[in-house]
């Protein structure tokens, strides 16, 4: 029967770190640390307004665009926290990045098409991607201290190179590109004329001075693709709501493939949005930073390697040392320890594991607890054999 389905869903995998935190779940895995899903519950000053909005009777259709006074809180937003201005017709509300991001995605590629792709990277890209008849053109970043050089972009770069995807702070690893590698991608943007798509979910999850993203180069903002979701500042997860900023001309082309995805997003919801936009999430993020100081210094204790995380709430942690594909790391961690952990595979990035720490302490102690003892198991591989 596969022979009547869409021929290029072959090169669409379902997305393996939910299928390995699945097959984990069903063992009854005792501490879970995979998802990138807050133990805050979202604060209460953003629930109330949803139940007022539905209160309010506000269950009916709304504009596709979205919400007039939500983007206009979106607008405000974004002038005060990333500099730049997006008039209010520039922003469509999303049912979270993910649906923001597809749906750009789908409007600007062609088969044939190249995205250069900085790896490793959230599973979400290539896969879509893949479904629009495009190619994915890795960087692996890993190998410059996950940062980015020009000699490595314009090796990447063809003539059939249609955009370039950033997601800073990254997912799986925490990194943040620097000036240096914005301005890389921001002169080759000048050079080559191609899409920047700048998925900006951890943007305001950040451990050290905050600098401001892409979008500050407002000069070729026709190129400039913004992403965002509410989905982990503000403990939302389950609310699926975001929004896509974009130059006018593609905002009036990425309404087609929103309009038959999801019509519109839930009316209701948008007013909690309004809300958290308001709400100040310094709190979260400054449990985020304990917890995260407390993995580093667990996973520097057995003697691991990973990049310095600046921001989100992932580390990417290194086991090549033990010779082992990293989901039969994670597999063997599971039965005997009860920790889950996620594949680095599921990121390009085999050879590694991802540590989220936005759970409780409890959990986090729990699961360095079961890493350590696992790896005191284990050999290391003596890289002269």
């Amino acid at each position: 029967m596969n022979d009547m389905l869409n021929k290029r869903l072959a090169d669409v995998s379902e997305i393996l770190m939910r299928k390995f935190n699945q097959y984990a779940v069903a063992l009854g895995t005792k501490h879970i640390l995979t998802l990138g899903e807050p133990d805050f519950d979202t604060p209460d000053e953003i629930k109330d307004s949803g139940i007022k909005a539905i209160e309010d009777g506000k269950t009916h259709y709304g504009t596709s665009y979205g919400n007039l006074d939500f983007r206009e809180a979106i607008q405000a937003f974004e002038k005060r926290y990333n500099q730049v201005d997006y008039d209010v017709t520039e922003i469509i509300v999303t049912a979270g990045s993910t649906e923001g991001l597809t749906a750009a995605l789908l409007t600007m590629l062609n088969p044939g098409d190249e995205v250069i792709n900085l790896v490793p990277a959230y599973p979400l890209y290539k896969n879509v991607v893949a479904l629009a008849g495009a190619k994915v053109i890795p960087i692996d970043i890993s190998k410059n201290n996950f940062q980015l050089s020009a000699d490595m972009l314009e090796e990447a770069i063809t003539e059939k190179t249609k955009a370039i995807i950033l997601t800073s702070p990254n997912n799986p690893t925490g990194t943040i590109l620097d000036d240096e590698s914005l301005e890389v991608v921001y002169q080759a943007v000048k050079k080559h004329q191609f899409f920047v798509i700048s998925d900006e979910v951890y943007n305001q999850l950040v451990y050290t001075d905050r600098k401001l993203g892409f979008s500050k180069y407002q000069d070729i903002r026709d190129y400039i693709i913004i992403c965002q979701s509410l989905s982990k500042p503000y403990a939302m997860t389950g609310w699926r709501l975001g929004y896509l900023m974009a130059p006018l001309w593609f905002i009036k082309e990425v309404m087609k493939i929103h309009q038959y995805m999801v019509v519109a997003t839930n009316t209701f919801i948008q007013d909690a949005g309004i809300t958290a936009l308001a709400y100040d999430p310094a709190p979260m993020v400054e449990s985020y930073r304990v917890r995260r100081d407390y993995v580093i210094g667990r996973l520097k204790g057995m003697g691991l390697i990973f990049p310095n995380p600046e921001g989100a709430f992932y580390i990417l942690v290194s086991i090549e040392k033990f010779g082992l594909p990293s989901w039969e790391f994670c597999e063997r961690l599971v039965e005997s320890q009860s920790v889950a952990l996620v594949p680095g595979m599921c990121f390009d990035a085999d050879g590694h594991i991802r540590v989220s720490y936005c759970v409780s302490m409890e959990t986090l102690v729990a699961g360095m607890d079961g890493l350590e003892a696992f790896i005191a198991t284990l050999d290391e591989v003596d890289d002269e054999n």
